[in-house]
């Protein structure tokens, strides 16, 4: 089992990644984040566009024996800008020809659900050059988005690592790039 231990030695967690602690007695409790050592749940993304942007499906199911890399984001989200869309990008772009490693990336609209809608995927798309599966969710009614309930993400920009027998391996706000495509090569080659 890849535990975050593990991932750490390897160093495939951004500068500033922060463990989460249990709280003393005194302290209130902090929210736990991520599901990392867990099996990866189906999502549940109703509206997906494919690389060329024509509505399509996407399931965890039919990935099984691959590793995958999921990215949450949000539109308007600085973060998913400045550092989430150029990390997919360049570790995506490593391994377009594996057949192996899959991404896919979901908007998960947990604000601001009249400026983060379905359109937006597309021109994300176009302008990062993201070849992969792009998804919507965007939660219900105020709620947040299932994707962001079943894997517990803090927020966006959020990556998911998931191996190859379906289990969550990385489950965080940042990751090392190049030391994450290092670790892929190494689990792929």
């Amino acid at each position: 089992m890849m535990t975050r231990r593990k991932l750490m030695r390897y160093g495939l967690f951004a500068a500033g990644s922060a463990m989460i602690q249990a709280p003393t007695p005194v302290q209130a409790a902090a929210p736990a984040y991520g599901i990392s050592g867990r099996p990866a749940p189906e999502l549940t993304v109703d509206y997906w566009i494919d690389r060329d942007g024509v509505e399509s499906h996407f399931e965890l199911a039919g990935r099984r024996g691959k590793w995958v890399f999921l990215k949450c984001f949000q539109s308007w989200c600085p973060g998913c800008h400045s550092h989430g869309f150029p990390a997919l990008q360049k570790i995506s772009t490593a391994f377009v020809d594996n057949p192996m490693v899959v991404f896919a990336s979901i908007q998960t609209v947990f604000e601001g659900h009249f400026i983060n809608t379905v359109d937006k995927l597309r021109e994300i798309q176009l302008r990062y050059d993201l070849q992969m599966p792009m998804g919507h969710d965007p939660g219900a009614d105020g709620d947040h988005p299932q994707t962001m309930v079943d894997y517990r993400t803090g927020g966006t920009p959020w990556m998911i690592l998931i191996d190859p027998q379906g289990e969550v391996i990385f489950n965080d706000y940042g990751i090392d790039v190049d030391k994450a495509v290092e670790f892929l090569v190494a689990q792929t080659a």
